[in-house]
């Protein structure tokens, strides 16, 4: 399959050259541009047609939400990741009804930006082979929000979440401490792709804490502490 091909749409020139070194970091990406400014990025999307623009909110010359919806007004194939610093829940709201795939807060950290992208993927590929639709393709496709009811049973976890290693992560997290995927992943004998997915779905569920720390060399890294005792 081709790769997915990439813009940068980011004002601030040293994070788009940050992200500019993490999407080359992906596989099966291309990047194939870089704008600094919505008038900039509108030329590049009309001459690039990329697959997927990793957009922020606040420009000089205006904000990305409202090329997120001139996007959508036009009905133009690329798909958005928001990238912001913009913690309103009314952005998040104005994001997700522009039809946004991801929201991503600053400060940007690599993990979350490769899996934000994998995700991206892995649905793009899956649509490129559907030949006709069964409701279960169409669950796998559409936002989790959408495709299952808010109050779920316990028994029912998010596709990727194994009950027993979801327990047996619980259990390794109880020690107590600072984890990361790389050393989570060290412990239970997986990938740090794998540990990571288990760590943010107990973030989602309010049993761990996450924020992110500067390594030695400032490399922001995002760490996991145990916020109150496990949920049935």
């Amino acid at each position: 399959m081709a790769p997915i091909r990439l813009l940068i749409v980011e004002d601030d020139r040293q994070i788009a050259e940050i992200q500019r070194r993490y999407v080359e970091r992906l596989e099966h990406v291309e990047l194939c541009g870089i704008a600094h400014t919505l008038t900039d990025a509108r030329d590049q999307i009309d001459v690039l047609s990329p697959d997927l623009i990793l957009l922020d909110v606040y420009f000089p010359d205006g904000n990305g939400l409202d090329l997120l919806r001139e996007l959508r007004a036009n009905d133009r194939a690329s798909d958005v990741i928001l990238i912001t610093a913009a913690k309103e829940v009314d952005t998040l709201r104005s994001a997700l009804r522009g039809g946004v795939f991801d929201y991503i807060l600053k400060p940007l950290v690599f993990e979350r930006l490769e899996e934000a992208v994998e995700n991206y993927r892995q649905h793009h590929q899956r649509l490129a082979t559907l030949h006709r639709l069964e409701q279960r393709e169409v669950d796998t496709l559409l936002p989790r929000s959408l495709a299952e009811p808010e109050q779920k049973t316990p028994q029912r976890l998010p596709k990727g979440i194994d009950a027993l290693t979801l327990e047996t992560i619980r259990h390794v997290l109880q020690e107590g401490g600072d984890w990361n995927a790389e050393a989570l992943g060290q412990q239970m004998g997986a990938s740090r792709t794998t540990a990571r997915r288990y760590l943010e779905y107990l973030v989602s569920t309010g049993e761990l804490l996450a924020e992110v720390n500067y390594g030695a060399v400032g490399r922001p890294e995002r760490r996991y502490r145990v916020a109150g005792p496990p949920s049935d």
